[in-house]
């Protein structure tokens, strides 16, 4: 596409490396639809196959999928009992969690956290396309602040703030917005500031928030016709088919058919945030 395109596309798949569906099906769309990168969980069960994955693909720009709920950590357990339970895997509670942040003890465990992930997708010598956290956890201000701190030693140049218009979404499924949508763009938009304000590429709108795990074709196309200008980013979980830790009731293979049939219109460029520094 030419370089006069008014908006600039970003299609990323998250949860790369959380089970070999999800990296089947990223691989897939990547060679055969419209997806340009994928975030990987450095600590994820199947996360040295989408490493692999990643090599032979070149142009899929890789990023890092901060996790820090829902998953395991990159560190011993032993090493962050403030974040992970008996189980060995984080604590689920995000309210929780996010004000036990607030704790000095609870912050430096943290940051060695968030600082063996870094270290973690380092080591797999991919270029780092971008960084986010699963669950948007990036947004609290802690996280946020950390991460600024820390990822630029690893070349973060961008950051996703996960901000999405209701504008396209009414015109496509009017519904009211709720209060929580509400209060998590609020944070949002603080986090975008702030990581404009440190020179990092931010993306200008997100999609796949509202609709998350049900990003099917139909709503693709639809907000593929209705994007608005600027750095664009549109997000799913594509996978080809069930696995443990699939979100209840997600339609991961329909999200992948999303990503194999919708086309953007012709004055979208496909691209990476590597692509665009």
């Amino acid at each position: 596409m030419d370089d006069g395109a008014r908006t600039r596309l970003i299609v990323t798949a998250d949860d790369f490396g959380i089970s070999r569906q999800a990296n089947a099906a990223i691989e897939r769309a990547h060679r055969d639809g419209i997806l340009t990168a994928a975030s990987l969980m450095v600590a994820a069960p199947a996360a040295a196959e989408a490493v692999e994955i990643a090599r032979r693909n070149p142009r899929l720009g890789v990023g890092l999928h901060l996790v820090l709920v829902d998953g395991a950590p990159a560190l011993p357990p032993a090493n962050v009992p403030d974040l992970a339970g008996a189980d060995g895997r984080f604590r689920p509670n995000m309210a929780l969690q996010g004000a036990r942040f607030l704790l000095p003890h609870v912050r430096r465990q943290l940051a060695a956290e968030i600082t063996a992930q870094f270290e973690a997708f380092a080591a797999t010598d991919l270029r780092l396309d971008h960084v986010n956290a699963h669950k948007h956890f990036h947004v609290h201000p802690v996280i946020a602040g950390l991460i600024l701190r820390i990822g630029p030693r690893f070349g973060m140049r961008a950051v996703r703030a996960p901000i999405e218009p209701p504008e396209p979404l009414a015109a496509i499924e009017p519904a009211p917005t709720p209060l929580s949508a509400r209060l998590a763009t609020a944070y949002a938009r603080r986090l975008r500031a702030r990581l404009r304000a440190a020179g990092l590429a931010v993306p200008d709108a997100v999609f796949g928030l509202r609709w998350t795990g049900h990003m099917t074709l139909a709503r693709v196309q639809a907000l593929l016709d209705r994007l608005p200008s600027g750095l664009i980013e549109l997000y799913a979980h594509p996978a080809t088919g069930p696995f443990p830790g699939l979100m209840a009731g997600a339609d991961a293979q329909g999200e992948l058919e999303a990503l194999l049939h919708a086309r953007p219109p012709g004055d979208v460029q496909l691209t990476t945030f590597s692509r665009c520094a």
